[in-house]
């Protein structure tokens, strides 16, 4: 399976990102392509451990067995599944640009990442292995919905 922690993997993620453009729309979903690159630099920034989140109640109920089957496979994150709300992005437009570069400016981060600490807001105390296959279909799955 794929991983954000592979640089080949980083590479060929780098390299779809940089096709987002301001002309790039949705296949699906409510999200625009800044909201869903904001969107993706907030989620990573959970990734790499620099923002916490308080544990969902629902996630504290059934997300262990949800990351079981996020994880156990290399099948795409299907479409249209619930974003977090301390995920979701209100403001409709920014500058794509400056987003697509923090976006990929913390991909590089992976490369370093040694000791995480990270708890998912959704699916609890994560492993490194557990990151690296989540960050990687989290990151094909937008990226897919804006056909890149």
């Amino acid at each position: 399976m794929k991983t954000i922690f592979d640089q080949a993997t980083r590479a060929e993620l780098i390299d779809r990102i940089n096709t987002l453009d301001e002309k790039s729309t949705a296949q699906w979903g409510k999200m625009n392509v800044y909201q869903m690159l904001k969107h993706c630099t907030t989620y990573e920034n959970m990734m790499l451990g620099k923002t916490k989140y308080k544990r969902a109640f629902i996630g504290l109920l059934f997300g262990r067995m949800a990351l079981k089957d996020f994880t156990e496979n290399d099948q795409p994150i299907k479409m249209n599944v619930p974003t977090l709300p301390e995920l979701k992005v209100k403001e409709n437009s920014g500058n794509i640009l400056m987003e697509r570069k923090k976006w990929i400016a913390l991909f590089e981060e992976y490369a370093h990442l040694t000791n995480p600490d990270v708890v998912h807001s959704f699916f609890g105390r994560l492993t490194k292995e557990q990151i690296g296959l989540l960050v990687y279909k989290h990151t094909d799955h937008h990226l897919r919905q804006f056909n890149s």
